[in-house]
This record gives structure tokens, sequence and C-alpha cells, in this order.
């Protein structure tokens, strides 16, 4: 009788594995994401195709592309490049604490972690909350409040020096698309560390 339990239960959780598959595997008949090589610069990334690159950028910024909206959100994100050269622009703590600023303290939710990809080093910063964003140049200081709103920034620390990126949006688009962005940049979400914030 034991034998015939033993025999039933891994039976059952065998299907239970195969049914739920791998973690780095696409769900049952879900097809892979169709990616496009994108160079920014020194830095080579795998965008979704239903990415729409904007053809126009003004520096810092040397790639945009426009992120579908998903579920019932109305309003699409939005994948940034910038470089400011090999000097960068601050530090990666001070750059940490403008882009929590960025958000109402009220209800705002920050996650950081840090990480390697093939490029080197990065620490990525996955805010939630009403967001503050930036319209126009950055010499007016004008901001839209979007509440709501989901904005992951993450800087690499290349031999080239620091990229940094930013994909923001309502937050079903940005979850329908979190796995993708890292992926684009080559993060591997299950080596990441925990970062405290100070």
């Amino acid at each position: 009788m034991k034998r015939l339990f033993d025999a039933a239960f891994t039976l059952a959780l065998l299907s239970l594995l195969a049914a739920g598959g791998r973690a780095d595997e696409p769900a049952a008949g879900k097809s892979p994401t169709k990616t496009k090589k994108v160079e920014a610069n020194d830095l080579t990334l795998n965008v979704p195709e239903s990415w729409k690159q904007k053809r126009e950028t003004r520096e810092p910024r040397i790639a945009e592309f426009e992120v579908p909206a998903s579920g019932d959100d109305k309003k699409t994100g939005e994948f940034a490049v910038f470089y400011f050269g090999k000097q960068g622009a601050g530090g990666v703590a001070a750059n940490i604490e403008r882009w929590v600023g960025q958000l109402d303290k009220e209800g705002r939710k920050v996650k950081i972690v840090s990480g390697e990809a093939a490029a080197g080093k990065y620490t990525l910063v996955d805010l939630t909350g009403a967001y503050n964003k930036s319209v126009g140049p950055p010499v007016a200081k004008k901001t839209q409040r979007l509440a709501g709103w989901r904005v992951i920034n993450v800087v690499i620390e290349t031999e080239s020096g620091p990229y940094f990126l930013k994909l923001d949006g309502p937050e079903k688009t940005i979850a329908a698309v979190e796995n993708d962005f890292r992926a684009a940049f080559g993060g591997k979400k299950e080596s990441e560390k925990e970062v405290k914030q100070e």
C-alpha cells in the first residue's frame, strides 16, 4: 500500500512540475518573445520586436522605444537608454537617491538589487507609486504626475563608463514586459542580490 502511495505521489509531483515548466521557459502555448538587436554605442541590447524605436533622440538619450500598453492600460510605456560619457552622471548612490525622489513618498514601493550582466555589474531600482516624470528639457524642471506608475532604473557599469536604462509605464504594462526588459540587457533575476537602502 505504501509503495502504491509513493508511486502515486511521485507521479502527481512530476505532473505538477511538467505543467508548471521551468521559470526561464515560456508558458505553455506562449511563444518566446521575438527580439531585435540594437546597438546603443558600446552596449548591445536585444529588445522585443514589438517595441517601436523612435528615430529622433536627443543627448544624453542614445536610444528610445515605445512599449505597447498591456491589459486595460490606456497609456504606453517607454524604454530609454542614456549615456553621459566615461565619467557618467554622478555615482550610483546619488542616482538611486534621485530616482527614488521622483516618486511621491506616500504609497511608494522601492526594491533595489544588484547583479552581473555580460556588459558589467548592474544595479536595478524598481519603483512603484505616483511618478513625477520630467517633461521637456531638464533645465525647465517641468514634471507630469502619473499615478499607478512603475519605473525600473538600471545602471550598468561597463568598461566604457556607466549606461543608464529606464523603463516606465502603467503598472500592468511594466509587469507584462519586466522579463523582456531584463533579457534585453542580459540581467538575471535569479542571481540578483538585494541591496539595502541607506
